[in-house]
């Protein structure tokens, strides 16, 4: 049985521009992202460079409007882009998926002169993101953080500590929840902070286990003063805000989370096809082809779910615990998906020079980013009965 090189994913796209976006996404992690991949994961690069070509081609503002530097593409089309660039490498898709949260609030929220002022330069004209919620004390409970805003005539000072944050230390600006009123989420207040502002600093990155090409650092904000034209809603209408975007960012990581899951699968694939044990490929032992069965069973069902979800939000209805399911369900298969692919490639699925162990670290962190798969599992039942009493 000769080896079997892996094939595109077959993608329903609703209209010939969609299919020309995914044939130059392919076009370009092919080429540009793919084969320095493993190497840059190694050492820690950050591919800047690669960013700006996404900016420069449109694909860092596709789902927000054309008017503001977007592309009008619905969350069915970017949703799938997400996926290709993801399963060429994680540290890009997530990246871009972490961009287009940061832009979330001001594309959604901001004033029509807002929108005008920053978004063309957010969305195609360079600039990268980063998404300021989290903090050291304050992570699923995102409503207790302590940054705080504090209004000084038309001007904010804001003071605080950010951290777990995905580009700290390389964005250009940050989306910022900050609290200016009281305790909880009613006195918390979203700005958008250039990076470049006096008072803004990054701490060293973290060292983690997987996604080493992309920085996750503590963001400092030491009395920085932003007018209030970067107040973005109102005041005291920031969590709002942020669990809205939230719901969208989680559709991004569940697409991402299948990218992996097909890297690995098609990795898998090509291995056993092509490795040969007591006189055939060990793909023909019953064993391994059920594993690889399941493999592909739960990525397809990964990618129905998100894109039914992502489909809910196109079309205006309420999508939020589809989100949370299409998030808990397609990282929990990346996960177990990239496990197997370690398991396939036996004692070279433990080794660097094949990338499937490459894949398992970083599936881990998926389960984690824009709330851990036990909140989305309170999310999933607080839908189905309700709060919990107290």
């Amino acid at each position: 049985m000769p080896d079997r090189a892996p094939q595109p994913v077959d993608r329903q796209l609703p209209t010939d521009e969609a299919r020309e976006l995914i044939s130059l996404v392919r076009d370009i992690a092919q080429h540009e992202i793919t084969p320095k991949a493993a190497e840059e994961e190694d050492a820690g690069h950050f591919p800047r460079e690669v960013f700006t070509l996404l900016s420069r081609t449109g694909l860092l503002g596709l789902p927000y409007a054309s008017e503001h530097g977007g592309a009008d593409q619905p969350y069915e089309v970017y949703l799938q882009v997400l996926e290709e660039l993801a399963a060429a490498r994680l540290t890009v898709g997530l990246g871009v998926s972490v961009h287009i949260l940061a832009s979330y609030a001001l594309a959604t929220y901001g004033t029509k002169e807002q929108r005008v002022e920053h978004l063309p330069a957010m969305l195609g004209g360079g600039l990268l993101g980063a998404y300021c919620l989290s903090e050291a004390s304050s992570g699923s409970d995102a409503a207790s953080l302590r940054t705080r805003a504090v209004r000084d005539g038309d001007e904010w000072v804001i003071t605080g500590t950010k951290a777990w944050i995905t580009h700290g230390g390389v964005a250009d600006f940050y989306t910022v929840m900050a609290r200016t009123g009281e305790e909880g989420p009613r006195g918390i207040t979203a700005f958008l902070v250039p990076a470049d502002a006096e008072g803004v600093s990054a701490a060293a990155p973290e060292k983690k286990m997987g996604m080493k090409g992309s920085p996750t650092a503590q963001v400092h904000f030491d009395g920085v003063r932003v007018p209030d034209g970067r107040r973005i809603g109102d005041e005291g209408q920031g969590f709002a805000i942020a669990l809205s975007a939230l719901d969208s960012g989680r559709l991004g990581i569940a697409a991402c989370a299948i990218g992996v899951a097909q890297a690995a699968l098609d990795e898998a694939v090509g291995y056993a096809t092509g490795r040969q044990q007591f006189g055939r490929p060990i793909a023909d032992f019953q064993g391994l082809r059920f594993m690889l069965a399941d493999m592909a069973t739960q990525i397809e069902a990964g990618r129905a779910l998100y894109l039914a979800a992502a489909r809910l939000r196109d079309a205006g209805r309420p999508f939020a615990k589809q989100a949370a399911m299409a998030k808990l369900h397609c990282t929990d298969t990346a996960m177990k998906v990239t496990t197997d692919a370690v398991q396939v490639l036996g004692g070279y699925g433990y080794t660097a020079d094949f990338p499937a162990e490459r894949y398992m670290r970083e599936a881990k962190v998926l389960q984690i980013v824009e709330g851990t798969n036990q909140i989305q599992r309170m999310v999933i039942a607080r839908h189905l009965a309700g709060p919990e009493t107290r």
